[in-house]
């Protein structure tokens, strides 16, 4: 499709009222101040969207970044601190509080403002386990019938060791819990696999999180990342988006946060859709709803397009990073509006608009990145940059010292640029990183490019 367009979603049944009454307040219509908890590039693309309905009063971003400082406030609190974030919003009249990273949402924020009779954007601890626990959302799409990669879970080192032994490979060795984008390992040989698992169970690389394991298949095909507003009765699905996660060009090297992506996913139409909500969301959504657990927020699946259709890899409760930096952009409709409508289960009714034009993101990292690297780099060239035509520069690892704009992160900007096509796109968002320098600074010169031949855009 082109131009303006309305993403559509599929009803599903209504058992919010049968399950579990949970109060929310009603939605006002005077001017609101928000609350974005993160301080990473997702949290700047959140806050500077938000900024542009004509309903924000006051936008605060706690911790935040020297670029959501440009559009906000922001407030020394650290986004785990759940009871001074809690405390923030009730003596600051905060009308709503996003979250933007996964670890608050697991540790039961949302609750804890609900409770408090806060309006809050993010889903419940129950229902954040979808991305918190990679064996409990498994387990879901197995009793669901939800289309996945086949696999087992293991809580002893020495059966996951057993089980690999007898495995073909190659295979994905995935730690069960949260570990910043990075604890997936693809095994091509017993020997990898070996190392993976002693490094998540035994060393305890990720912590806590790798105390689990889930092993399975290796899925082939294209990745494909959604984003669906989700109300407890309805759905709305964003515009579509292809994230890059290993380090370097060519798909080689660890797996990080994300590279980079762009929006239109050029392996998703209509149909694939309609599939998407018959196979996966609704069936997912009356699983959860089935046991007790009301969905509202924003759930992003993350799918393998494989010759048999989609496949779900995982489930994340929350906007992706960098997805949230290329989709947000082409977003034409009014952000606080949606969010709100989520909150207060009137999804229905909305309709979504989006700029016809294709987007490119790319991230800029420091040197040695998701590994080992060095911080407090000067970053030189940003104005410039920014200044490009149809350009966005989204901050996530910078910070002010004495002035100075220095690196603070392993990804520290993504840059955003629209275009009539993914081609034009690419070569704008590339033009303008070739004005940002920092020492150590490391970027996929590859992003977009298998999309490049695609003509058309569409959502």
């Amino acid at each position: 499709m082109r131009g303006d367009a309305v993403a559509t979603g599929l009803r599903f049944p209504d058992f919010a009222r049968t399950i579990r009454t949970v109060y929310v307040l009603p939605r006002h219509r005077s001017a609101v101040k928000i609350l974005v908890v993160g301080s990473g590039g997702r949290e700047h693309a959140l806050a500077w969207k938000l900024k542009q309905s004509s309903r924000v009063d006051r936008i605060f971003c706690a911790p935040g970044n020297a670029g959501t400082e440009e559009v906000g406030e922001n407030v020394p609190i650290p986004a785990n601190d759940l009871p001074a974030l809690v405390r923030f919003a009730r003596e600051n009249d905060i009308g709503l509080t996003v979250i933007g990273p996964d670890d608050p949402l697991a540790a039961g924020i949302s609750d804890l403002f609900e409770a408090e009779g806060l309006r809050v954007f993010g889903p419940s601890k129950s229902a954040a386990r979808l991305e918190s626990s990679k064996i409990f959302a498994k387990e879901l799409m197995r009793k669901n019938k939800i289309p996945t990669a086949r696999g087992a879970a293991f809580s002893q080192p020495e059966a996951a060791l057993a089980f690999v032994e007898e495995s073909r490979f190659p295979l994905v060795i995935k730690a069960d819990g949260l570990a910043l984008g990075k604890g997936v390992i693809i095994a091509q040989d017993a020997a990898t696999a070996r190392r993976a698992i002693d490094s998540m169970m035994t060393e305890r690389r990720f912590g806590d999180a790798g105390a689990r394991l889930l092993i399975e298949e290796c899925l082939t095909g294209s990745e494909c990342s959604l984003h669906a507003l989700v109300d407890g009765k309805s759905y709305r699905l964003l515009a579509t988006a292809r994230d890059h996660k290993r380090a370097y060009d060519g798909d080689t090297g660890p797996n990080t946060g994300g590279m980079g992506a762009f929006s239109p996913a050029d392996n998703f139409d209509v149909d694939l859709q309609t599939q998407f909500g018959r196979e996966i969301m609704l069936p997912l959504l009356d699983g959860l709803n089935a046991t007790g657990v009301i969905f509202r927020g924003l759930l992003f699946p993350g799918l393998m397009m494989t010759a048999k259709g989609p496949r779900v890899l995982e489930f994340n409760c929350r906007f992706g990073d960098p997805e949230t930096q290329v989709i947000l952009p082409r977003l034409k409709s009014d952000l606080l509006e949606l969010l709100e409508a989520t909150i207060d289960g009137t999804l229905e009714g909305q309709t979504i608009e989006w700029d016809g034009r294709a987007a490119v993101t790319v991230v800029l990292a420091s040197g040695g990145y998701p590994d080992k690297y060095v911080v407090g780099k000067p970053i030189h060239g940003l104005p410039l940059a920014a200044a490009t035509k149809d350009v966005h520069v989204f901050h996530a690892g910078t910070r002010r010292d004495h002035g100075t704009l220095v690196t603070s992160g392993g990804r520290v900007l993504a840059v955003t640029a629209l275009g009539e096509t993914v081609a034009a796109a690419r070569t704008r968002a590339y033009e303008a990183v070739s004005k940002i320098e920092f020492e150590g600074s490391h970027f996929r010169r590859d992003i977009a490019l298998s999309a490049i031949a695609d003509k058309v855009v569409g959502h």
